[in-house]
């Protein structure tokens, strides 16, 4: 299925493949199992979902990253399958006693920590709108609106509602490798980030004929599992069909990851599937249209 601008009353759209919905689908399902038990984080994660301003700026970051710029995903299902995977990563932790930072400085519960990263991964791209550069940075200040509006509805203390929002802050600053994460809530986001690689999500870049070593590698990404690690609290799992993908593991995931403060509690395991079977062609020939490369 290819990528176009939908007209709706709704406004700006991408049509997505099915297997991109799917993603999304499944990525709903895990953050409410992930919060069920969470009152404040709950609550917060069913504000966002349906606000207006959030869903329009999830639109307009897709606008811009990928009708304009011919990147992949960087709106609704992407941020919804990274606060998925945070949320997961960030149970991982808990049931192995390590605690994210606002829980260590006694700031906040685990109903905050979920709050924290949740938000956090729902909200760090939303920048793209403005523009791809400095997008981090322009994540932060519309957030800070959407913020000051949704979370006095689940805080009654002002000071610690502006904490937390501090903290829902700094995770979206800092979710790209250039920025070092300084708080494990952070840390979570931004490797979250780096593991929404499956091929859905280069599907769309790759229809409207971006085709580089970025959105090639994603199709080589079949699938992406958290898992509790044998060694390590978490565990990455990368299904690959091609061993292109390595170049997506190792630019996107691996950087997140290093020098953080979570890098000593993740490990990642990439295998191409079936192991040992030959690679699988994603692209078997490609010219030069238009100064663009094309498959044919």
């Amino acid at each position: 299925m290819t990528t176009k601008r939908i007209a709706t009353g709704s406004g700006f759209e991408l049509e997505v493949p099915t297997s991109y919905s799917d993603l999304q689908r499944k990525a709903e399902r895990e953050i409410e199992i992930s919060l069920k038990k969470y009152p404040k984080a709950y609550k917060l994660w069913c504000l966002l979902k349906e606000d207006a301003e959030v869903n329009a700026c999830w639109d307009m970051a897709d606008y811009i990253a990928v009708a304009k710029l011919g990147y992949n995903d960087h709106g609704e299902v992407h941020a919804k399958i990274v606060a998925a995977n945070a949320l997961k990563m960030l149970d991982l932790l808990l049931s192995a006693g390590i605690l994210p930072d606002i829980m260590k400085e006694k700031a906040g519960d685990e109903d905050d920590a979920h709050l924290v990263v949740m938000a956090g991964g729902l909200l760090h791209d939303i920048g793209n709108q403005v523009h791809r550069k400095d997008h981090p940075l322009h994540s932060v200040y519309l957030a800070i609106s959407i913020l000051n509006r949704l979370l006095p509805l689940i805080y009654n203390d002002h000071e610690v509602m502006y904490e937390v929002r501090g903290h829902i802050l700094h995770t979206i600053y800092a979710h790209g490798a250039e920025i070092p994460d300084l708080t494990i809530e952070a840390a979570l986001v931004g490797i979250a980030d780096g593991t929404d690689m499956t091929k859905g999500r280069g599907r769309l870049a790759f229809d409207t004929g971006n085709i580089n070593i970025h959105t090639v590698s994603a199709l080589s990404i079949e699938n992406v599992e958290i898992v509790e690690g044998e060694n390590k609290a978490i565990e990455v799992r990368i299904e690959m069909n091609n061993s292109a993908g390595v170049f997506q593991v190792q630019e996107t995931l691996v950087p997140k990851i290093s020098r953080g403060p979570l890098e000593k509690h993740v490990d990642i395991v990439a295998v191409t599937i079936p192991e040992g079977d030959k690679d699988t062609r994603i692209v078997k020939r490609l010219s030069i249209r238009e100064g663009k490369l094309t498959p044919t």
